[in-house]
């Protein structure tokens, strides 16, 4: 019987040391696998700020959709505990940007967002990086061009040349005033400045409220100039100084992330839309168009000259 409790004793003495080791080691990794239930997304927005991906000869590009997919599926993931925004655009159309501005300063109550330009966020892109709420720059990055610009193109003598004539028929005294056919009168320009000065101020509220800057001094900063990171920095416009890696732990700091895991999140599948605007880019290559009218299609294919929030290099 005493050699049957020694073997019960030793057998409850070896799975207490087991135990022991166990728990050792659990306390021990605790704080390395702690980081896999805290990530750091990583998003990039690469491109011109566009209401959606029709346009047939555009490159990569930015839209609302495209930002909210990202946004939302972070949103979804409670190990996502913060956020990097890696834009790299000159900005675009004005409503696709406002949307995509509400949709960041939306998330961002919920946890924290960063920015970081590494190569040109300007105009429009500047402009939904403002809804972070912290910007990082790399000091040779570009960025500004606070303003609004819009060109009414006029093609009558090229018509005239090409033997085309059109003939307009209108119900509103305005309605062909964007048509390119003609010169706009003097009325017509007031009326299209107009636009563009409301967007400006808009342009300017948007920056002061988030900059913490009083219209003043953004007004003054708002001429439309490029400035690198490091003047950005100076003047306010960004925070810090640096690239992706500043704006990873500084997304961490906000979170109170002390080691976070990076999860670089890839672009979704381009949607049917963007493949038939392809498909349709490389039947123009094929029919042998010149890049000449390549640029002319795509001048006729917008029917209005809208503002836009764009740097034009």
């Amino acid at each position: 019987m005493s050699t049957e409790a020694g073997k019960k004793r030793r057998v409850l003495i070896s799975l207490g040391i087991v135990l022991a080791v166990v728990i050792l080691v659990l306390s021990i990794a605790r704080p390395f696998a702690r980081p896999d239930m805290e990530r750091i997304a990583v998003v990039s927005l690469t491109g011109a700020i566009v209401s959606d991906e029709g346009s047939l000869f555009a490159g990569p590009s930015i839209t609302p959709e495209l930002v909210k997919e990202y946004l939302r599926r972070a949103e979804r993931d409670a190990t996502v505990k913060a956020i990097v925004l890696r834009v790299d655009s000159p900005g675009g159309s004005v409503p696709p940007s406002l949307e995509i501005l509400e949709e960041i300063e939306r998330v961002k109550e919920n946890r924290p967002v960063v920015v970081v330009m590494e190569n040109m966020a300007a105009s429009g892109g500047y402009y939904i990086s403002t809804g972070a709420d912290k910007i990082v720059a790399l000091p040779v990055a570009l960025t500004g061009s606070i303003g609004v610009i819009s060109q009414a193109i006029n093609i009558e003598e090229l018509f005239d040349k090409l033997g085309i004539k059109v003939q307009t028929f209108k119900g509103g005294k305005y309605k062909d005033m964007y048509s390119g056919l003609r010169e706009l009168t003097e009325e017509e320009e007031a009326i299209m400045q107009g636009l563009v000065d409301e967007y400006y101020e808009h342009f300017i509220d948007v920056v002061s409220s988030g900059r913490g800057l009083s219209r003043e001094e953004v007004r003054d900063l708002a001429t439309g100039q490029l400035y690198t990171g490091a003047e950005a920095m100076r003047l306010g416009l960004v925070d810090e100084l640096g690239g992706v890696e500043t704006a990873i732990a500084l997304a961490a700091e906000l979170a109170g992330v002390e080691h976070p895991v990076v999860v670089q999140y890839q672009p979704p599948r381009r949607g049917l839309r963007a493949l038939f605007g392809f498909g349709d880019a490389l039947r123009v290559r094929l029919y042998g168009l010149s890049a000449q009218d390549i640029i002319l299609l795509e001048i006729l294919s917008q029917s209005y000259p809208q503002p836009k929030f764009l740097y034009q290099g």
